[in-house]
């Protein structure tokens, strides 16, 4: 079958999104389909994010199916098109205000946001299938434009090459250093941590200057800000983690939790972090807190102060996404 995947993308921008749609791609050819990507640029400011959606409305699809994914590619038209539904737009009609977004609580934002939500019901009811990457999503869906998506999940990057390891002396967590994964939370927890354990956090974002400097105002020497690291490096930096702190607001999925689990690692976060909560049980395989850094250091704490334990519910994530594979999304999305 030929299969057209439609992703969008904030040119120069590169994250969770971008790589799932790859290793659909990739899933699909080794499945026997003749698969191509196609993406289109796209923007979030208010001013042009109806012309992004408009641009993929244009956009001929020849294919025998079409499997759109993230905002706004779902505006593609096809007679049988699936949707895998990353996210849609957030704004302030929502009462999110989303660090990528111009749309704030204001009545020109939220003209555009009741408009946009009426081509948002128009576009994902023409769907033959609507899949969701969470039940996060499935709600918002369901919540704002009363459609039903069925949450269909996927392994995470490095699914197979991440494993196990020694429990070592740091909590790791890789993350852009933007507002909605709270990165603050997890420098400040330091200050409050009496274990003596040191936090690495790989990635790089906008708040990485103000991260530094909140750092030199703690006095915390046990905080690394490691910028980018390679796939060979986040392999080995989650299997010797003691384990890995996880903290955004009101995630859409969290590949940093399946990656956690499958290398062996309990996951500390939040009571607020969204489609982690689908993930992570409290004192089974993790800790859920309040999203505040002196919970998020107590919890820490409890990590490093009991190994026993820590490694217990370490085996239980790794349990939790042994049955993550790329095969059963394919099947699912492809059947007719």
């Amino acid at each position: 079958m030929d299969i057209l995947v439609c992703g969008a993308q904030v040119p120069f921008m590169r994250g969770g999104a971008e790589l799932a749609v790859e290793n659909l791609v990739a899933a699909l050819e080794r499945a026997g389909h003749r698969a191509e990507l196609v993406k289109l640029p796209t923007v979030w400011d208010r001013e042009g994010i109806f012309d992004a959606a408009l641009a993929w409305r244009m956009v001929p699809m020849h294919a025998d199916l079409v499997i759109a994914t993230n905002f706004p590619s779902y505006f593609a038209r096809h007679p049988r098109k699936v949707v895998w539904l990353f996210h849609q737009h957030r704004n302030a009609y929502d009462g999110y205000g989303s660090a990528w977004s111009d749309f704030r609580d204001d009545p020109p934002s939220h003209e555009a946001a009741r408009q946009l939500t009426q081509w948002d019901q128009q576009a994902l009811g023409e769907a033959t299938k609507i899949f969701t990457i969470s039940g996060v999503v499935a709600d918002r869906l369901a919540r704002f434009n009363g459609l039903r998506g069925e949450p269909l999940y996927h392994p995470a990057p490095l699914h197979e090459r991440l494993h196990p390891g020694d429990f070592g002396d740091y909590i790791f967590c890789p993350s852009r250093l933007e507002s909605n994964k709270r990165p603050d939370l997890m420098v400040e927890a330091m200050a409050h941590s009496t274990s003596g354990v040191r936090l690495a956090v790989a990635g790089g974002g906008s708040l990485r200057a103000a991260l530094d400097e909140r750092i030199a105002e703690l006095g915390i020497g046990r905080v690394e800000l490691l910028g980018f690291v390679s796939d060979d490096d986040l392999v080995d930096r989650f299997a010797g983690a003691c384990g890995v702190v996880y903290v955004p607001r009101d995630e859409d999925y969290g590949y940093v939790t399946l990656q956690a689990f499958r290398s062996g690692k309990p996951v500390i976060t939040t009571h607020d972090a969204g489609g982690v909560l689908e993930w992570v049980v409290d004192g089974e395989n993790g800790f859920i807190v309040d999203p505040e850094p002196a919970a998020i250091a107590d919890a820490i704490d409890r990590l490093v102060a009991d190994p026993e334990r820590t490694r217990r519910m370490g085996e239980a994530g790794r349990a939790r996404v042994e049955d993550l594979n790329w095969s059963s999304v394919v099947d699912r999305l492809t059947k007719e």
